[in-house]
């Protein structure tokens, strides 16, 4: 007693003997274990965990009685046939002579029931070297173990590698996959002859992003396999721009409404694609109910876990996940493990009896002698069975467990072969293959490489870890409506990333026999054209297609923004493409150009054909009386806004937009002027206005330019004016004249003659101003060449205005009533009390003095 509280006041470590464990020990438990145990007479003992039942038998929950280990049940033929491979590869090692020659091994393999809480109890069974455990004591006394090959499932690894890397006790791993166990601080003796799931899950990224898919969901069993897996798998497509639609979780223990949310999910999303990160048990509940309910026309991405197996490929299932695409580890064929697995003695242990009681769906005993009918005898054969126990055409798993156990056998080799003075421990010693320690077989597994017998495959381990090469297999459907799996494909992920997958597109067989891809977006492309809009509060692959506005465009598939075109560009009808802007203006070769043409070219022959009638007249009364140089200049006026007008066709130049400006600002000022009825007058307003003109073409000229704000498809062609104060004073000045000639003639159309020229000159005034006051919205309202044809129209109404009230009247007397052309009928007379017309005709400028004088006379007498 007082050792013993020396000990526990030291922190309870302390080494016993044996007989003193058996005094102070007890057990607070018993396991039950099931398994295989050959120990005997063997010089080195492999151990082994594998899940050959399905999951532990429920308990009462009884409290009143010493709880007992839980059973297992649901036998699994797969993960029992990987048991049988244990077996036959120790067997034929043990036939070798050129692997440990000297060494027979022996094995202690139990079944973790795929439960955490029973690869724990074999764990610690398996460290105390006998039946019952003694958590950090060995009891045993027979040959040293060398390592565990197992658990199964990672979640069942990661709970034996804690405990096992507690006493650096190797372990290596035939399909636990997880990216957790990568972790050498925490898992520090753990190796795997299958890929770590950070090839896998990049594997998935690469082909869900090779066939183009934005919009999946995800399934994952609800332990570290499938949330390590998922996570990888998201974090990479998520930064490549795919969305996940709904990310579900398998429970790990048996939830009808659990697994009818997750269908519901499924049916609901409008994904196409389905990515599984899960192990064939947790998955099978899920498939019936898919099943059940018939849910098609989705594609599935299958881990290495399921993507092959019996328990998932069950009949029915082609329907549902015919199409799928998985990710296989290596598969091998090894020959003589068939005829192993067909030679099983029914009798040899009670985990083969039961066995072959649940293969052939019987009862039966070895101390049952009598044979009912139904009931199995012993004497069946394993071959007609045709079930996934003695499938041996998708080894994959199954070779991993070959590869594993032979890894540690070329490490036993190794370790038992070392030289003396040559080893790898401190004072270059070697170990004892009866007596070693597991830190140093350790060493020799971390740097063991050896060729797998039958496949030359050369197994090396990398931190624990073996090369990611998978096999793509495409679930098919053959003849009979069975699925069948195709090889399609590889991926190596210890090469450069470009050369990592290689996929056979035309060999893959989609879902429900279609010939392409299909397609699993939340919205469809954007095209060239458009834009995304992303939807207020969802993923970013959902998404709206705006078109770009007028002047944008977007020439590539899902552009975020539209680009503005460049000021001389513009976008195409289908926003696609800048494409120049259209260059507008008014040219002479158009219909509107020639029409223009045509008919200021016709003013001008009808003005000059006017001139030619006064010149040929010019010694007539009617002549002389209007001030013959007056009229001729007036002419002269007309003519040039005639041809001023063609100015305005044509592409704007610096001389055509100066000209043509200032040639009708002139042409009216002098048209107007000469309508004064004196010369000096004339001359004056003529002067005033050409050195205005002068001063805002030294100044200020008028120049091309190319408007480009005015229309937005089209560049337009046209002359800015220079200054707007200069062309409005000009302009100005213009109707300035226009009103004080109507304003004269306006007061002199009641002094008639028998010509009055003022009625004349107020009608050709009136029509000037309706011209131009009708001109200025219709001018306004106009852009482009248009408006230069406004302008244009303007310009040869008003002069043909003038043109026809001024000289029409005159020329109609001269060709057609030249008796009336005399002195007689040019001289003004006197207007009769009543108000009837007499006196003779009289210039306006005659009329305009007579009309002051009698104003003036009338004010002196009154």
């Amino acid at each position: 007693s007082s050792f013993i509280n020396r000990t526990q006041s030291l922190g309870g470590v302390a080494i016993l003997n044996a007989s003193l464990c058996c005094v102070t020990c007890k057990l607070k438990a018993k396991f039950n274990l099931n398994g295989y145990k050959d120990v005997e007479k063997k010089k080195v003992v492999i151990g082994g965990m594998f899940p050959v039942h399905m999951s532990v038998a429920s308990s009462a929950g009884n409290t009143s009685r010493l709880p007992i280990s839980s059973g297992c049940e649901g036998m699994n033929y797969r993960t029992f046939r990987w048991t049988q491979t244990m077996l036959f590869a120790i067997n034929e090692i043990n036939n070798m002579k050129e692997l440990l020659p000297n060494t027979d091994l022996g094995y202690v393999i139990y079944d973790s029931c795929f439960t955490i809480s029973k690869a724990v109890e074999g764990t610690l069974t398996y460290l105390t070297g006998q039946d019952e455990a003694v958590p950090n004591y060995r009891c045993g006394t027979g040959a040293p173990l060398a390592a565990l090959v197992g658990a199964g499932g990672s979640d069942l690894s990661i709970a034996t590698a804690r405990i096992l890397g507690l006493y650096h006790f190797p372990q290596v791993s035939y399909s636990s996959t997880c990216s957790a166990l990568n972790s050498k601080f925490q898992f520090p003796t753990f190796l795997r002859t299958v890929p770590n799931d950070i090839h896998q899950s990049t594997a998935m990224a690469q082909l869900v992003l090779h066939f183009g898919w934005t919009w999946v969901g995800t399934v994952a069993a609800d332990d570290d396999y499938g949330k390590y897996g998922i996570k990888d798998f998201k974090e990479q497509v998520e930064e490549a721009g795919v969305c996940i639609s709904f990310s579900e979780t398998l429970p790990k223990v048996n939830s009808p409404e659990d697994i009818e949310r997750i269908v519901q999910t499924i049916i609901e999303s409008t994904a196409k694609i389905i990515v599984v990160f899960s192990s064939d048990v947790d998955l099978s509940p899920l498939v019936l109910e898919l099943i059940r309910q018939n849910v098609t026309n989705r594609t599935w991405i299958a881990s290495e876990a399921w993507v092959t197996s019996a328990l998932i490929n069950r009949p029915g299932v082609s329907s549902v996940l015919g199409g799928t695409i998985g990710f296989g580890v290596k598969r091998a064929d090894i020959p003589g493990l068939q005829r192993h697995l067909l030679d099983l003695d029914p009798y040899a242990d009670p985990l083969t009896e039961e066995f072959w009681e649940k293969a052939f769906n019987g009862t039966m005993s070895k101390a049952v002698e009598v044979v009912l009918g139904g009931l199995c005898t012993g004497s069946e054969s394993l071959a007609q069975l045709n079930n996934t126990y003695s499938d041996v055409s998708q080894l994959r798993i199954t070779y991993s467990v070959y590869k594993a156990v032979y890894a540690v056998a070329h490490a036993l080799h190794n370790l038992e072969h070392c030289k003396a003075g040559q080893g790898p421990f401190i004072g270059i010693g070697c170990a004892d293959i009866t007596e070693f320690e597991p830190w140093q077989l350790m060493y020799y597994l971390k740097n063991v490489r050896f060729k797998v017998p039958h496949t030359d495959e050369e197994v090396y381990f990398t931190d624990g870890d073996v090369e990611g090469f998978y096999d793509i297999i495409n679930w098919g459907v053959d003849s009979n409506g069975e699925i069948s799996y195709l090889t399609v494909g590889h991926y190596n992920g210890s090469v450069a990333p470009e050369h990592r997958m290689t996929i056979r597109n035309d060999s893959i067989v989609w879902n429900n026999e279609a010939l392409e891809p299909p397609r699993s977006v939340c919205s469809e492309n954007c095209m060239p054209g458009t834009r995304k809009g992303i939807r207020q509060g969802e993923p970013v692959c959902c998404f709206d297609c705006i078109p770009c506005v007028d002047g944008e465009i977007s020439n590539m598939t899902n552009a975020r923004e539209c680009v503005l075109c460049s000021g001389d560009h513009w976008s195409n009808d289908a926003h696609d493409a800048c494409v120049p802007k259209i260059v507008e203006f008014l040219a002479f070769g158009e219909p509107l150009g020639i029409t223009l043409i045509v008919i200021s070219a016709f003013g001008a022959l009808v003005t000059f054909a006017v001139a030619v009638i006064f010149a040929l007249h010019v010694g007539t009364p009617l002549v002389k009386a209007n001030d013959a140089l007056l009229s001729f200049s007036l002419l002269f006026s007309l003519m040039v806004t005639f041809l001023c007008s063609i100015v305005f066709l044509g592409e704007p130049q610096h001389w055509s937009c100066m000209t043509s400006q200032v040639a009708l600002a002139l042409g009216f000022a002098l048209c107007l002027s000469s309508l004064m009825g004196k010369r000096a007058i004339a001359a004056v307003i003529f002067a005033v206005l050409a050195f205005a003109c002068t001063v805002w073409l030294i100044l200020l000229p008028p120049y091309p330019v190319k408007n480009t704000s005015a229309q937005n498809i089209k560049i337009i062609l046209e002359c800015n004016e220079g200054s707007v104060v200069f062309i409005c004073c000009i302009f100005a000045y213009d109707i300035l004249l226009a009103l004080l000639a109507f304003v004269f003639a306006f007061l002199a159309r009641k002094l008639e003659d028998h010509f009055s020229e003022a009625k004349c000159v107020t009608f050709g005034m009136l029509v000037f101003f309706i011209v131009w006051i009708s001109f200025v919205p219709a001018y306004l309202s106009t852009r482009g060449k248009f408006m230069v044809a406004v302008q244009i129209f303007a310009i040869l109404a008003s002069s043909f205005g003038l043109l026809s009230c001024v000289f029409l009247p005159k020329c109609y007397i001269l060709l057609l009533k030249p008796e009336r052309n005399t002195e007689e009928m040019m001289r003004p007379h006197d207007k009769p009390r009543d108000g009837t017309s007499t006196g003779t005709s009289a210039s306006l400028a005659t009329s305009a003095t007579e009309v002051n004088s009698t104003i003036a006379s009338t004010a002196f007498d009154d």
